[in-house]
């Protein structure tokens, strides 16, 4: 008769893991929607760039860990990692002792960005001529309307992000890869500068002259074109002004969370 195996005890059920989340205030009913760490993260980054790109955070201005997790009801962990991320796009500094500050580029910083994207672009500029095709230029002018609507509909975030993408654009039409990935960066950077310094009321990019640059691509005119487009940049580093006033708001107004 075979030998009858003892009993095992069962196992435990695995201990279930907790999932960070982050609640949004309640409703009138009592109730509060849940949104993940990432959701939260994400929504830190939008607020901080956007106050960044509207000139309502200012050079300079600290952004305590303590005060973005009061602000936004999240843990120290995801204001960490808003914070790191922010500073990967070169929107804040991250500094031992000071903690996270929105950027300050340098007169020299400003030179050497604005120096490598007006370099850059007068190489990408023919290398787009040579390969854009009817069709590219039919979407490149259909996004200059774009950007002729919301210059004048829209707030300056979303008008400098439209006249951004139109050099970066120009940048894919070059079919490198490799410059047009340069390229996007040293954008992303040249609108913040912009953002940060330059006096109020004033377009980040000129329609018009975009508007030129596409003429003058689409006829071949390659030597005008690279010639409009550096004229262009140099105005846009000129409208630069580092004097900035601090103004006398709390980090949440400047947020724009009140």
């Amino acid at each position: 008769m075979p030998t009858r195996r003892p009993a095992q005890p069962r196992a435990k059920p695995a201990a279930r893991t907790k999932v960070a989340i982050q609640t949004a205030a309640p409703d009138a009913a009592g109730h509060a929607d849940a949104a993940p760490d990432s959701d939260m993260e994400r929504r830190i980054c939008e607020a901080v760039y956007e106050s960044v790109m509207s000139q309502r955070l200012t050079p300079g201005t600290k952004l305590p860990e303590a005060a973005i997790c009061e602000l936004f009801g999240v843990s120290r962990s995801v204001a960490r990692k808003a914070l790191q991320r922010l500073a990967h796009e070169h929107v804040v500094d991250l500094h031992h002792n000071r903690g996270a500050v929105v950027a300050e580029p340098t007169p020299e910083d400003t030179r050497q960005i604005f120096q490598a994207r007006r370099a850059l672009e007068a190489a990408l500029v023919p290398l787009a001529v040579a390969r854009a095709t009817k069709a590219d230029y039919a979407s490149l002018r259909k996004q200059l309307r774009d950007e002729h609507a919301l210059l004048h509909r829209a707030g300056q975030p979303a008008w400098a992000r439209q006249a951004s993408a139109f050099h970066v654009r120009l940048g894919e039409l070059s079919g490198n890869a490799i410059l047009h990935g340069y390229l996007a960066e040293l954008v992303s950077r040249c609108s913040l500068i912009v953002a940060l310094y330059e006096p109020p009321g004033n377009a980040a990019c000129e329609h018009g002259e975009h508007v030129l640059i596409v003429d003058l691509m689409e006829r071949g005119d390659v030597a005008e074109a690279v010639k409009i487009n550096d004229n262009h940049l140099a105005d846009l580093e000129r409208r630069i002004s580092l004097e900035r006033p601090q103004p006398a708001q709390t980090l949440a107004q400047m947020l724009g969370l009140v």
